[in-house]
């Protein structure tokens, strides 16, 4: 009988200021990044500085967070559970989100095609999980220079917000930088990526039909079902060249 590797999945409750908030179903890994990167793109805390400490109980599966300054009273927040899969991966907005969401995104400086293509090709060979077990999602964050941070997790959304939190916590501009994701691009990820104007993604899966009209309000440069040299640009073709 041959042993299959499968992806490990742990539930994970962030507890703020003494009050539990979320239990986000994920992967064991890059804990404090998750924990800050959910906080800040859910839209409870508008940058790193409101949080004062992260501790992670790995027994308990627990990331206690202080914040200072919380973007919206906690009191008006319920406790939820937030699913690996679809569809569930954000519930909490700060009033001030939908000014973001209709605020165009900046130009910038003109992308080139065959570099984004590259990028990708790189990104897709890294995951040694996701050859090994085909069970997570990955993540990466991208400049000219090629990739600066890459996090692999069972959702989606999780592995997004790790990325973000890896940037906070590190003090890492995201206005000029390029999200690359393996998986499909929903609206709620193009919230999240909104939130931390980010200006350009770059998927290997398809696009919904809001994450399109979303990117094409906001003027984000959407790019999908990008593997080997064929791409399809759905919004912001104006940032590549």
């Amino acid at each position: 009988m041959r042993h299959t590797p499968v992806s490990e999945e742990i539930p994970l409750t962030i507890e703020v200021n003494g009050e539990e908030l979320a239990t986000l179903l994920c992967s064991p890994t890059d804990l404090t990044a998750l924990a800050v990167g959910f906080l800040f793109s859910s839209g409870i805390v508008n940058n790193s500085k409101s949080i004062g400490k992260v501790v992670i109980d790995r027994e308990r599966w627990k990331a206690s967070t202080s914040i200072d300054r919380p973007a919206v009273p906690l009191k008006m927040l319920s406790r939820r559970v937030y699913t690996s899969g679809c569809g569930k991966g954000i519930i909490y907005y700060n009033p001030l989100d939908l000014m973001l969401r209709t605020a165009r995104l900046p130009i910038g400086s003109p992308l080139d095609a065959l570099q984004i293509a590259e990028s990708m090709k790189a990104f897709l060979r890294i995951s040694t999980e996701h050859r090994e077990t085909r069970g997570v999602h990955s993540c990466a964050l991208a400049s000219s220079d090629g990739i600066l941070f890459y996090k692999d997790d069972i959702g989606r959304h999780n592995a997004l917000d790790k990325i973000i939190g890896e940037a906070l916590l590190n003090s890492v501009l995201l206005e000029d930088k390029v999200l690359l994701s393996s998986g499909r691009v929903s609206s709620e990820i193009v919230s999240k990526v909104l939130r931390s104007r980010i200006p350009v993604v770059v998927s290997a899966g398809a696009p919904t039909n809001q994450a399109v009209k979303l990117s094409q309000e906001s003027n984000l440069t959407l790019i999908c079902l990008a593997r080997g040299p064929r791409m399809i640009i759905f919004s912001g073709e104006e940032r590549i060249r």
